[in-house]
């Protein structure tokens, strides 16, 4: 049968349906059945609050049921913690480190026309695309609503399709989003005395009490599931549609979301697919378990391939479900960077078992303040509890400086609070998931081996994107930034002439990486001061910061907070990173933010109050 005679008989078909008025079957375009595809994603909810998943705290009836009439995988993991970033690997089908959309809201542009978004192939493969809640792509250059057919309005947006046309719908729940834990925590429907505590939050009735209004909001959010597969039923769709669900990463109280620690991206992932597609089946039958690695970067590339149009190479993941499925994948990675206001840099690749961390900021501790996420009552009431020396080695490590490195067995320590780097019995699987990391970064062209604005600058000096500009090893000579992080991150003494010789270094890049490298080696970076004040005027504000710091925890000071003080007051060109050394720094500090704060210094960030308003608050001023 020709291609022409296909469309002629499809074509008849929507009218035929049309006339009738009745919902189509999938239709059959050249030979490929395209099936209805519903995305359901709920925001922030990790799988420890599901409870076919053993969560304990919150009930979640509608997913459970799904879970029963469909497959429920077992390790599925986000890509980046938080929601824009993993919403720009979403409508990418790239992890964002490799186009530069990784820092929180920075909305850095792409090339357009070399990276497609996948509403946009599936539209061309004739199906009726459905968006009209959260976008959130992170990405310049484009409005995020352009790629949908229907992009506001009604919930249900398969009603707005065309007769019989296939469709893809997303239908995104905000009523677990880590907002719903904010304000008071009284009155929960949930018992707080019922409440299971990840183990690094201390036993605090505030803590036990936020979980129980967390609890109450999933269960809001799966009503809400529910409702979707009603909606769907209603209109005689069920059996014709695949039915996907899973949340956008992990949460929500603090030292889950935007960590890359268990709580943070292992996610549920639920598929119900109707009994006339069960070759597209991932198990022998419904109901039952899939073992097998998920990253969120592989769904965009398997939405289109289930709906067998083309996927361009520019989607890095893997396919994990229908036809063309594809050999599962050894490893997951996961990014953090940037989150609002706050600096950090982590990379973290797994396999079922083991987790590999890799801190490339570790002078930052993790429990830093960060505006939004202290909104939650859990958030304050913990670091106070630290404050006053109540908590342990496991409830007060978020609030520490961290190690260069972390590892982690998950099937014993799903909370990710007993470090094993040291264990002899690991370090073979350590070695493997090191070299595993960096052969991923390698092969993304990971631009976050220079710091955010650094890397901004670089290619905007050459008039290119981000992504552009780590694909020219010129430009970004990516193995030779690997190798000066792993030499900082080691804390090994006998690099201290190497650090303090490519301070002289043409690349700013390297010179970061060598100030680093002289900053975790402590005391012992003495030798150093004379290449450490020359840094106090290099070309880079990013190592001028960090060298000043440097030099005022070797007791140089007056030098390097005459350099602060120059760049808070004259202009930087990195002024996150600024504010983020100067709470970073501590009392030493403390005149250079009284200052600012006494010259008109806003008390007020974009999320609540600035770094330097609760420097302020903190210390009463």
């Amino acid at each position: 049968m020709s291609k022409n005679t296909v469309t002629s008989i499809v074509l008849a078909l929507f009218g035929i349906t049309a006339w009738l008025g009745a919902a189509a079957p999938a239709v059959i375009l050249a030979d490929v059945v395209k099936p209805n595809i519903l995305w359901i994603t709920s925001e922030d909810n990790g799988v420890s609050w599901v409870s076919c998943y053993g969560g304990t705290n919150a009930k979640t009836p509608s997913i459970d049921q799904l879970a029963a009439e469909g497959f429920r995988y077992l390790h599925c993991f986000d890509n980046a913690a938080v929601c824009a970033p993993t919403r720009s690997c979403w409508i990418t089908g790239m992890y964002g480190i490799s186009n530069g959309t990784q820092p929180m809201r920075s909305r850095n542009l792409i090339p357009h026309d070399r990276i497609r978004y996948y509403p946009d192939l599936l539209r061309a493969a004739g199906y009726h695309t459905s968006n009209p809640g959260k976008t959130d792509y992170n990405i310049g250059g484009r409005d995020d609503k352009d790629p949908w057919d229907h992009k506001k309005g009604e919930l249900y947006g398969w009603r707005k399709r065309n007769p019989g046309q296939p469709f893809f719908a997303v239908v995104n729940i905000g009523d677990s989003h880590e907002s719903r834990a904010h304000g008071s925590v009284d009155n929960t429907r949930n018992d707080p005395a019922k409440m299971k505590l990840f183990s690094y939050h201390p036993d605090l009735p505030v803590i036990r009490n936020n979980y129980a209004k967390y609890a109450d909001a999933v269960e809001n959010m799966d009503r809400k599931v529910g409702d979707t597969i009603k909606a769907l039923k209603q209109d005689g769709l069920y059996e014709d549609t695949i039915i996907v669900y899973n949340s956008d990463h992990g949460g929500v109280l603090p030292r889950s979301k935007r960590f890359v620690y268990a709580s943070g991206v292992h996610c549920p992932l639920v598929v119900r697919i109707p009994e006339k597609y069960k070759t597209f089946y991932p198990a022998d039958k419904p109901g039952m378990t899939v073992d097998r690695i998920v990253s969120f970067v592989d769904m965009p590339r398997t939405w289109l391939s289930l709906a067998g149009t083309e996927i361009p190479d520019t989607f890095q993941g893997t396919v994990f479900l229908g036809k063309g499925i594809e050999p599962e994948p050894t490893h997951h990675l996961s990014f953090r960077e940037r989150a609002d206001e706050r600096l950090d840099h982590v990379r973290m690749i797994r396999d079922k078992r083991y987790s590999y961390h890799k801190n490339y900021y570790p002078f930052a501790p993790a429990g830093q303040h960060l505006a939004y996420l202290w909104k939650a009552p859990a958030a304050p009431a913990w670091e106070q509890h630290h404050r006053d020396g109540k908590t342990d080695e496991i409830t007060g490590r978020f609030f520490r400086p961290r190690v260069s490195e972390e590892f982690y067995d998950n099937a014993q320590d799903f909370d990710n609070v007993h470090n094993l780097i040291e264990s002899e019995e690991h370090q073979e699987k350590i070695a493997k998931l090191r070299q595993a990391l960096r052969t991923k970064q390698l092969a993304l062209f990971d631009s976050g081996l220079l710091p955010e604005r650094m890397r901004e600058r670089r290619a905007a000096a050459n008039n290119i994107t981000i992504y552009e500009m780590v694909r020219d090893p010129k430009l970004y000579p990516l193995e030779s930034y690997l190798d000066a992080a792993d030499r900082a991150l080691s804390r090994d003494r006998k690099n201290l002439k190497p650090f303090a010789a490519q301070l002289s270094d043409q690349d700013e890049g390297l010179r970061w990486w060598a100030v680093v490298g002289l900053h975790l080696l402590g005391q012992d970076a003495a030798p150093a001061t004379k290449a450490l004040e020359t840094a106090l005027r290099d070309e880079s504000h990013e190592v001028r910061m960090m060298a000043a710091w440097s030099l005022v925890k070797l007791g140089q000071t007056d030098a390097a907070l005459a350099c602060l003080e120059e760049l808070l007051f004259t202009g930087t060109t990195s002024t996150e990173m600024l504010h983020n050394v100067l709470d970073w720094m501590g009392e030493p500090a403390f005149p250079l933010v009284k200052k600012a704060m006494a010259e008109g210094g806003s008390t007020k960030g974009k999320y609540g109050i600035s770094i330097f308003g609760r420097i302020a608050e903190v210390n009463g001023w």
